[in-house]
């Protein structure tokens, strides 16, 4: 299985240096351009995301919260586990707290600015989630619930899948924000909004599960 693996690897590597990179045609640049006007956002990706396909997006949103509520209730019945395997030597704390760091950053980053440049909120908040992960198999299983009930976590989890679909509705009956001056932080209407929300529900849905699983396996 490994020399399957590394001949499709220099396969893969050979076709990235014998075959040309293909080109936008003007019919594809065309399609681009107007997807940025019409959304507001030079990011044509979450144009598409939350405004072209934005009802599609609605259920992305909604059968990820289904698959948290899932391994809940798949777990509930189950034993908690009685030992935690976590990482205890000093230098792989450090570079987890560090990693955790640097994942946290990039999650804001791509939270609030996803819709001017690549990123955005599902990819914030699988960036919230490593960090939250990291923490995790570094720290005190006890400390993390004990984070998580205080400050009400499920809840905004909730709020935000409420949110974003309240306001997906409205966007999708017609009511937008002002676009604003195009690659400005507040230009796209609705979209940096609605990204931030699902920053928020993936972020705090991946912590959600990551404490069920520690709990009841005893790892990630």
């Amino acid at each position: 299985m490994k020399w399957i693996y590394l001949a499709a690897g220099l396969a893969l590597y050979i076709k990235m240096l014998v075959f040309p990179t293909p080109e936008l045609g003007s019919t594809e640049l065309v399609m681009v351009e107007t997807i940025v006007q019409e959304s507001g956002v030079p990011n044509a990706v979450s144009g598409i995301i939350f405004r072209n396909r934005l009802y599609d997006t609605i259920f992305e949103v909604v059968v990820f919260s289904i698959a948290i509520m899932g391994v809940r209730f798949l777990l509930a019945d189950e034993q908690p586990s009685a030992k935690v395997h976590q990482f205890t030597d000093q230098p792989s704390v450090v570079l987890a707290s560090l990693g955790a760091t640097i994942a946290a950053l990039v999650s804001v980053e791509l939270a609030l600015r996803g819709h001017l440049s690549p990123g955005g909120g599902f990819a914030a908040g699988v960036a919230g989630g490593t960090a939250i992960g990291l923490v995790a198999i570094t720290s005190s299983t006890d400390w993390m619930e004990a984070v998580y009930q205080r400050w009400h976590a499920a809840t905004w989890e909730k709020v935000s899948v409420l949110v974003f679909i309240a306001i997906a509705t409205l966007n999708l009956i017609g009511l937008e924000l002002p676009h604003r001056e195009l690659g400005t932080l507040l230009s796209g209407g609705w979209i940096p909004l609605l990204n931030i929300l699902v920053a928020i529900k993936v972020a705090l849905g991946s912590w959600a599960a990551i404490l069920i699983f520690i709990r009841y396996r005893g790892l990630l």
